[in-house]
């Protein structure tokens, strides 16, 4: 029994089903004499409504999902070095992506089948304030593996910075490693984008080919289909006319 794959698929239902599902898993492992297996399945914890909402999201959105992690760790950065002008920068991003991210989360839980209610929409977006201000939230729900809606920390007013700030020659250091690594992330978007892209083109390239070669089809049998035609009425004339040179 492949714990992780099993524990995927518990996080993927829906809060209803999770216990009764996993109860089954760790009935099956001590059935097989597996207890470790029985051990960590039983230890995995239904999700809340929301908490679920948020996994469902990072699962079925992972380039929203990323572009979200990114920003929060543009924003923890900015934030350890005290650096005012980036984190206002990135922080007015905050509010409008954490609601229309939301809204989608939310748009996808009902999709699923399990409706979610205003209340579970406020703690939808404290979650995603959470996956922005706390690394360790944000690496649970990038797994999709949240259960629980993380304590409010808004505009990362919960979050204290390191004591004191960094050297001056660290804070240049560590923007550059931040900036390296969102401009790498971006580029490995950009080319998954764009192998996406030219896959689509040669998905359509292909199908028009077999459009035309289908039509192509279609006209010869049709022609077949009247040169048969042609030929059974001049045999049907040429019986009528033999039959008639028979009776006469």
């Amino acid at each position: 029994m492949d714990v992780e794959l099993i524990t995927q698929e518990l996080y993927g239902l829906r809060p209803a089903e999770f216990a009764e599902a996993r109860d089954a898993y760790v009935a099956e492992a001590r059935r097989r004499k597996d207890p470790e297996t029985a051990k960590a399945l039983a230890a995995l914890r239904r999700p809340v409504l929301a908490a679920w909402a948020a996994n469902l999201l990072a699962q079925e959105r992972p380039e929203e999902a990323e572009r979200f992690l990114a920003l929060g760790e543009t924003l923890r950065v900015a934030h350890r070095m005290l650096d005012g002008e980036r984190l206002r920068e990135a922080a007015r991003k905050q509010h409008q992506l954490v609601a229309t991210l939301a809204r989608t989360a939310a748009d996808l839980a009902a999709e699923a089948g399990q409706p979610v209610s205003d209340t579970v929409l406020r703690e939808l977006e404290q979650t995603l304030h959470g996956v922005l201000a706390r690394p360790d939230v944000a690496q649970e729900w990038a797994r999709g593996r949240l259960v629980k809606v993380p304590e409010a920390a808004v505009d990362f007013t919960a979050v204290a910075p390191d004591e004191g700030a960094l050297p001056v020659p660290e804070r240049k250091r560590e923007a550059e490693r931040a900036a390296k690594r969102q401009a790498e992330q971006e580029a490995e978007r950009e080319a998954a984008r764009e192998a996406a892209r030219e896959a689509a083109r040669e998905a359509r390239v292909a199908a028009a080919a077999r459009v035309e070669r289908t039509e192509a089809e279609v006209r010869r049998l049709e022609q077949a289909l009247k040169s048969a035609r042609q030929a059974a009425e001049s045999a049907a004339e040429e019986l009528a006319r033999l039959s008639a040179a028979d009776e006469g």
